[in-house]
């Protein structure tokens, strides 16, 4: 199983009454599959910032969604900046997952009796979740929680690895921003309601 959907299913068996934001975990998700492409040789992280993600030779990694992630890079220089990269693969990237783990029964969805609208997609086995001490996944979905805490701390205890570290700090990043640009949405449509109103 990949990071990313060990993440999903981490997100979702951590707060089962409290549910992440979708665009957080999109975000992180994404994150998650630099990770691995960087673990598998696929991409390595140059430039002089060192984040522009630079792939290697075409290589299948056997799972569907982290090849379309490969296959979805960049492939000429000034390559693409990790940070731009989560923005554009991490859109609507949560819905594929819940998707692709809902195919594998790892996921179904709540049933409601009185609508013909998909429930909320819950874990098959709660008590067989992820309980992984793993440094890349436990700095992962403490930046899925980022907005929700107020905590900035991109720091991964135990990873020693410069590169997975990049991709964490801008998931971190990321994540921060998206919590601020919602904040952002929130005054305005505040402002504009006094304005209606004649507050």
């Amino acid at each position: 199983m990949t990071t990313a959907r060990d993440l999903l299913i981490a997100v979702m068996g951590e707060a089962p009454d409290r549910p992440a934001e979708r665009g957080e975990v999109s975000l992180a998700l994404a994150g998650a599959e630099l990770a691995d492409l960087l673990a598998a040789g696929v991409v390595t992280l140059g430039g002089d910032q060192g984040d522009r993600i630079v792939p290697g030779p075409p290589t299948g990694t056997g799972d569907p969604l982290l090849d379309e992630a490969a296959a979805s890079l960049t492939a000429e220089a000034p390559y693409e900046a990790v940070g731009d990269w989560l923005w554009r693969r991490g859109r609507d990237l949560a819905s594929a997952y819940v998707a692709a783990l809902e195919a594998d029964g790892h996921v179904r969805r709540q049933r409601r009796s009185w609508t013909f609208r998909p429930g909320r997609p819950v874990l098959t086995d709660p008590d067989g979740r992820l309980r992984s001490n793993e440094p890349v996944l436990a700095a992962l979905v403490t930046a899925v929680r980022t907005g929700d805490e107020g905590n900035a701390e991109a720091a991964a205890p135990g990873v020693a690895d410069d590169a997975v570290d990049t991709v964490l700090a801008a998931v971190n990043g990321a994540v921060m921003e998206l919590e601020a640009l919602r904040q952002r949405r929130a005054i305005e449509q505040s402002a504009f309601d006094n304005i209606w109103r004649g507050d």
